[in-house]
């Protein structure tokens, strides 16, 4: 019998430094833990991008496409429609629905509605209005005894259920306005619209309480509401409607541009602004093994964005005034605030532990609260924000028509505003939207009558029409894209 030769087998130690040498070859091909290992190139990067939208999620592209082509529709129809006078009359115009659409998304990301949004808006406005003809609030409101001490205990019942609830935002806002009601400080332009935004954040806490703890349906509430405000407007105003063409400030907030100097900075700022963050997130990322898009593609999009930046800018600060005599230039106070504000909706719905939890939230709400998510804080948390810009809507809207009328914030403009939020790409069925969805569909939704109103032959009512159809458009593909991204 032939015995083998114990020198000729490989020793154990041998074997196991081998097979770890060749699992960790192995590994390292595999690459450093990176969800992200074939997105190494712009190619591929914009294959993962078309990819993405096959499977379910379109994001705003059917809306910015919708932009393009109602643009190059309305530029055959009126050779005005590109004008530099006309574009720069666009924010103007559709400001307050951005404004009030960017409320919406946080709700509408929940699945949830708010019907009362344009009529709050005007109920904002309108006592914002009358604190400043009135020398203050706490006098009361003239011909209207019980109205003023109808509102203070409301807004101390908000205040009390924000306390309870843990709504602290929505908490400072309430006792901001009553200190400001209480002390006068309201009849200081600047500080009765500040008044107005935290009295919309006490009608918040109260209508996420409605919804949220008492279990009401958030389309009955807010329906309820959308028409006791419209009431409400008429006891506000003491029927009769307060011009806001005198005061500068608020006429400044749609008609007023900011200087070329600083029209400037916000768009170096806001382009380049976007550019460093997403070089340094994929840096980071990079860094940790994370997914990440390769600098190219994050070069190749940022400098996209920082370019369109400064040309549009650039042809903001050119005159726009057919009059000589008479300089108009600079970006529009009502497409920087919007912006701005957008900019801070994003960061606080994708870098904060509550954009977190919205969104876990309108995904699945049962799911949400056995992972230990407050669900009833982040639906009333959602309702005053919600409630908030639609007070700052209601006093852009006032700006732009030059008075808090008696029927402010009501016929179609909560319509328009759920339309943009819509046809931008939030999605009716929650858990899926964006910020700039609201910017971008309101955008769609202004340049519709603005291109008709430019050509006199074309009737009135295809700016309804042609709303609706866009609309229906907008809810089709976002259900279509959800019924994709489930049987894929």
């Amino acid at each position: 019998m032939t015995t083998p030769d114990p020198g000729s087998r490989p020793s154990l130690a041998k074997t196991s430094s081998a097979a770890t040498d060749d699992d960790s070859s192995r590994l390292g091909r595999a690459g450093s833990f990176s969800l992200d290992v074939e997105r190494r190139n712009i190619g591929l990067g914009l294959r993962g991008y078309v990819n993405k939208i096959r499977g379910g999620d379109p994001g705003a592209l059917p809306s910015v496409l919708g932009l393009i082509v109602l643009g190059l529709i309305f530029s055959q129809v009126s050779d005005r429609f590109l004008s530099k006078g006309n574009i720069g009359a666009l924010p103007g115009q559709g400001a307050y629905i951005a404004l009030i659409a960017l409320g919406l998304v946080f709700v509408l990301l929940l699945g949830e509605i708010d019907l009362s949004a344009g009529t709050l808006g005007g109920i904002c406005a309108s006592f914002a209005a009358q604190a400043i003809v009135s020398d203050g609030l706490r006098g009361g409101i003239p011909g209207q005894t019980l109205l003023f001490p109808i509102m203070l205990i409301l807004m101390l019942v908000a205040l009390a259920l924000g306390v309870w609830q843990r709504t602290w935002i929505g908490v400072g806002m309430v006792v901001l306005g009553l200190l400001l009601v209480l002390v006068g400080l309201d009849k200081h332009v600047v500080l009765a619209l500040l008044f107005s935004i935290c009295v919309g954040a006490a009608v918040g806490i109260i209508t996420g309480f409605l919804v949220a703890k008492v279990g009401i349906p958030s389309f009955i509430v807010t329906l309820a509401l959308f028409l006791a405000w419209q009431g409400v407007v008429l006891f506000a105003l003491n029927g009769n409607p307060i011009g806001t063409n005198n005061y500068p400030f608020w006429y400044g907030l749609t008609h007023n541009n900011m200087s070329v100097f600083w029209s400037w900075v916000f768009a170096v700022v806001v382009g380049g602004g976007y550019l460093v963050y997403t070089v340094f997130r994929s840096f980071r990322a990079q860094q940790r093994g994370l997914a990440a898009d390769t600098y190219g593609l994050v070069f190749l999009r940022g400098g996209l964005i920082l370019l369109a930046a400064l040309v549009l800018t650039f042809l903001a600060v050119q005159n726009r005034n057919p009059n000589p005599n008479f300089v108009i230039q600079g970006i529009p106070w009502a497409a920087s605030i919007p912006i701005a504000l957008m900019i801070v909706c994003s960061i606080a719905l994708t870098k904060t532990t509550w954009g977190r939890h919205l969104f876990a939230t309108g995904g699945n709400t049962e799911a949400a609260r056995r992972a230990g998510i407050d669900v009833t804080r982040i639906k009333i948390s959602a309702f005053i924000a919600s409630s908030s810009f639609a007070a700052v809507g209601g006093a852009f809207l006032a700006s732009y028509q030059g008075s808090a009328s008696l029927d402010l914030g009501a016929g179609n403009i909560l319509l328009f505003s759920v339309a943009a939020a819509v046809i931008g790409g939030t999605s009716l069925f929650g858990g899926r939207g964006k910020a700039r969805d609201a910017v971008i569909g309101a955008l769609v939704i202004v340049i519709i009558p603005n291109g008709i109103l430019l050509r006199p032959s074309l009737p009135a009512q295809y700016q309804n029409v042609i709303t609706g159809v866009v609309l229906l458009i907008a809810a089709a593909v976002d259900a279509l894209s959800r019924r994709r991204a489930r049987t894929r």
